[in-house]
């Protein structure tokens, strides 16, 4: 196991540290003796920095097979595993924890970097590869395939900590979807074939995993809130080499998130879900609606490309019927309406 460095606990030998360094203890150090620490002043404690050496967030898996997360009792009927706790993530157990009160949320990450602030929200912060003392009746995986060499294999291990009893709700992407002329787009329009696009493919084998487990695959348009999103880069840009006909779709964080935790709570098995806002805009449209809105400093000057691939037009009526949710912002002109 990483050293853990400038941690002095001002503690008896077999009582178990409380509060943030005790969380992180709790969830990494199992099995430490509180008897090795030495005893300090409280402001001794203070002044000492609280950090993990490189080799404890290294990713080496002989490293992580040493660390284990255990509960403070049974797993509960609503408790939830949050496989990278972003933006999206945190929202989903915000909103998870307003209906299932008194669960345990879990947030599993790549490194310690954020775990301090996933304590701060309730979220108890576990690093990838920890070993889990218990399986979860929900999971969720909305962590981004950028920060990983094996995303299906990430998404496996994320399945192996699934009981099978609740739901495991994979947040993939609707690029899947074999359509480039600007046309119409359902949750049964064909998918790109495996080995025309590295960035299809990982997606798609992904999403296998999750079936191949039972789970449900929510292919989710674009993301976006009032400072992230595809009008915020385009706004930091000025002018950018895309055509400006282009069919983009979009769904505010708030609803993918509010979408995945309705979708979670169906139980649901082997199926593919679509979220969007179901109101697509070409790139102009979008940033024509974000100059008229008034509320943003910089100024979009203008698309520049020519012979770029064209989008699609996502539909996903059948998601709403069967899942019987509505999104929060109908379209990204309501969106900012509202702010």
């Amino acid at each position: 196991m990483g050293t853990i460095a400038g941690i002095i606990l001002a503690t008896t030998p077999l009582t178990r540290p409380r509060g943030l360094v005790g969380n992180f203890l709790n969830l990494h150090c199992p099995s430490l003796k509180f008897s090795q620490f030495r005893t300090t002043s409280n402001t001794a404690m203070a002044a000492a920095p609280f950090h993990v050496s490189a080799a404890a967030s290294s990713p080496s898996s002989a490293i992580d097979e040493e660390k284990e997360v255990t509960s403070s009792g049974k797993v509960g009927a609503d408790d939830l595993l949050i496989v990278g706790p972003g933006i999206l993530g945190r929202l989903v157990a915000q909103k998870w924890r307003e209906e299932h009160p008194g669960c345990e949320i879990y947030g599993q990450t790549v490194t310690v970097d954020h775990h301090e602030e996933l304590s701060e929200e309730g979220i108890n912060p576990c690093l990838k590869g920890t070993k889990m003392t218990h399986k979860f009746p929900y999971v969720i995986f909305c962590a981004p395939p950028s920060r990983t060499s094996d995303y299906p294999g990430d998404v496996r291990m994320a399945a192996l900590n699934w009981n099978g009893e609740g739901s495991f709700l994979f947040t993939s992407s609707s690029a899947p979807y074999d359509c480039n002329d600007n046309g119409p787009c359902d949750e049964d329009t064909p998918v790109v074939p495996i080995g025309r696009s590295p960035r299809t493919d990982v997606l798609l084998k992904a999403e296998e995993v999750v079936l191949e487990f039972g789970g449900v695959v929510l292919r989710l348009a674009g993301l976006y809130k009032s400072d992230r999103g595809a009008h915020v880069y385009w706004l930091k840009k000025g002018i950018v080499e895309a055509r400006p006909d282009h069919v983009l779709n979009l769904i505010h964080y708030e609803d993918a998130a509010s979408l995945s935790v309705a979708i979670l709570k169906k139980r649901l098995h082997n199926r593919i879900f679509l979220g969007c806002d179901n109101h697509p805009l070409s790139r102009q449209e979008v940033m024509d609606l974000v100059a008229k809105s008034g509320k943003f400093s910089n100024t979009f000057e203008a698309f520049t490309g020519t012979s770029d691939p064209l989008g699609k037009r996502l539909n996903n009526s059948k998601t709403l019927q069967e899942i019987g949710w509505e999104p929060k912002y109908p379209s990204f002109a309501h969106f900012l309406e509202s702010i």
